[in-house]
């Protein structure tokens, strides 16, 4: 720990050497002020993290496509939950419950939604910083905490009504248990704990289980006694087999994932930065007093999720950054700690000797620091910082449409757009829609045959489209074609209008369209 003396103990062998055994002068010679340590390195990470994640939590009153989902199946019963899972979306099922009970408690809208993932990124920051300060001590602990914290990804899904924010601070307690494993006496209820962790991070998400490789990866570059490894293999395989049959049944829907590419060249270059920092601050980190074993828990951590997630590619692309948000924990502890190491550097040389000197000099950075990060903080606190923005999708069909029009989803995963909001689709007929959302136990109901549709859509005067942006690919699928075909032949593009992710263009026959408004 940055700023200890040793003691010299003085041990007679059977040999007659007396070896030299340094034993650090610190929380464990001094338990107060090693409490006070802990306390520290907990509670201010976790106080900037909840005061971050509260801020503008709710987002402009908006919520994107995916909350969407979040928000309208937690309004579902269980049995209808239950259903759903049957068929889509296993893989969030414990996640869904979760959230039905807290609607259940407390309808608070987007605040309800929410405020999980912010509780939560608190608790995580938290742990992080006990984890590094386990490691490396107290200004490393803090410091760790911090970097987590003011992470942009981290701050984003600390808003987010999803639940990678909850598997982030499972994976952040679990690698904090099985560090306390590693570096001191671990009975039975320590690796029960670190089961359980990953285990309802696995629940939450399956992806989580890509930590347990990465601990894995800890466990044996620690070489730790036989006991240890053993202890470690019982939970882990606990874990594992208790998780088989949520991975079994979620293997059935892989179709749900089909969208997702290969990373485009700017996700590239961010994976490439990362991992060139994660290396580097492995070679220079704070000289704690563990210092071997953190880069052998953190280094992994941060990059073997997302390499196994890479590698998944060359059977079917897998890799979506917010599925391995928890690599984030061996980020912070790895950038934690190498800033410690300068800061300790640095106050030894010249001037920076000074308590003025130095305390002006790590404040300024600081301030440099907070100055870098504000509009990226202050961009994620918006609608635009999403992919889409149900909210205002909505809004726009509300001003284009009237009483009696159609409404159609092209493609028809995108009636998600609609399910929070239907007050604002009132008096739209869903020209393709054959069974709701709930009555199907699906997320964005099942469609009516393509004849059907045809009949329907002809039907009709005025129908509003909404779509994706330009350049999306489109289904190939019988529904999605007919629709095209019917708005291309019998059909005129009255307006259209770009929002978020999405646009809306309302069509109609000839003479229908509204007259244009004026100046």
């Amino acid at each position: 720990m940055e700023g200890e003396k040793t003691i010299e103990i003085r041990e007679q062998t059977a040999a007659g050497k007396v070896p030299v055994v340094a034993a650090p002068r610190g929380p464990a010679a001094h338990p107060v002020r090693g409490t006070a340590g802990r306390v520290q390195c907990l509670l201010v990470p976790a106080a900037s993290a909840l005061a971050l994640g509260l801020w503008g939590i709710t987002r402009q009153g908006t919520m994107w496509r995916d909350e969407s989902v979040t928000y309208q199946v937690a309004h579902r019963s269980p049995s209808e939950i239950w259903a759903l899972l049957g068929n889509a979306d296993a893989v969030h099922g414990l996640y869904y419950f979760l959230m039905h009970a807290l609607f259940s408690v407390w309808e608070g809208g987007l605040v309800t939604l929410r405020l999980p993932s912010v509780l939560a990124v608190s608790a995580a920051a938290g742990l992080v910083g006990l984890t590094a300060y386990r490691l490396a001590g107290r200004r490393a602990g803090v410091l760790s905490g911090l970097v987590f914290t003011l992470t942009p990804e981290v701050q984003m899904y600390a808003q987010e009504g999803r639940s990678y924010a909850m598997v982030c601070a499972l994976v952040a307690l679990a690698t904090h248990l099985l560090v306390r494993s590693l570096t001191g006496p671990a009975g039975r209820g320590l690796w029960a704990g670190y089961a359980l962790a990953v285990l309802l991070a696995c629940w939450l998400h399956e992806f989580a289980v890509l930590a347990l490789v990465a601990h894995g990866v800890t466990v044996f570059l620690s070489r730790t006694d036989r006991h240890v490894r053993r202890a470690w293999a019982v939970a882990a395989g606990t874990a594992a087999v208790c998780l088989v049959p949520l991975a079994v049944l979620s293997a059935g829907q892989s179709g749900q994932v089909s969208w997702i590419g290969g990373p485009k060249p700017r996700e590239w270059f961010e994976i490439a930065g990362v991992a060139l920092v994660a290396v580097l601050c492995a070679r220079y980190r704070a000289a704690g007093t563990r210092p071997a074993l953190l880069p052998r828990l953190a280094l992994p951590l941060t990059l073997a999720p997302t390499a196994l997630l890479l590698l998944a590619a060359v059977h079917e692309p897998m890799y979506v950054d917010r599925y391995v948000l928890f690599t984030d924990v061996g980020l912070a502890l790895l950038i934690g700690t190498s800033l410690s190491a300068l800061v300790t550097a640095v106050s030894r040389r010249g001037p920076l000797r000074a308590r003025l000197p130095r305390i002006t000099a790590v404040g300024a950075a600081a301030l440099a620091a907070v100055l870098a990060l504000t509009p990226v903080t202050l961009q994620m606190r918006t609608p635009d910082s999403r992919k889409d923005d149900v909210t205002a999708v909505a809004e726009e069909v509300r001003r284009v449409s009237a009483p009696g029009d159609g409404v159609v989803f092209a493609p028809s995963r995108r009636r998600e757009w609609r399910l929070s909001y239907p007050d604002e689709y009132g008096g739209l007929l869903d020209l393709a829609l054959g069974r709701t959302p709930r009555a199907s136990a699906s997320l964005q109901g099942e469609e009516l045959p393509p004849a059907r549709i045809r009949a329907r859509m002809l039907a009709m005067d005025r129908i509003v489209v909404l779509s994706d942006p330009p350049g999306q690919p489109e289904d190939a699928v019988p529904q999605e074609a007919v629709k095209r075909e019917v708005l291309r032949t019998h059909f005129l593009e009255c307006s259209r209008t770009r929002v978020k992710g999405a646009q809306v263009t309302l069509y109609a026959r000839s003479g229908k369209c509204p007259p244009p408004q004026g100046n």
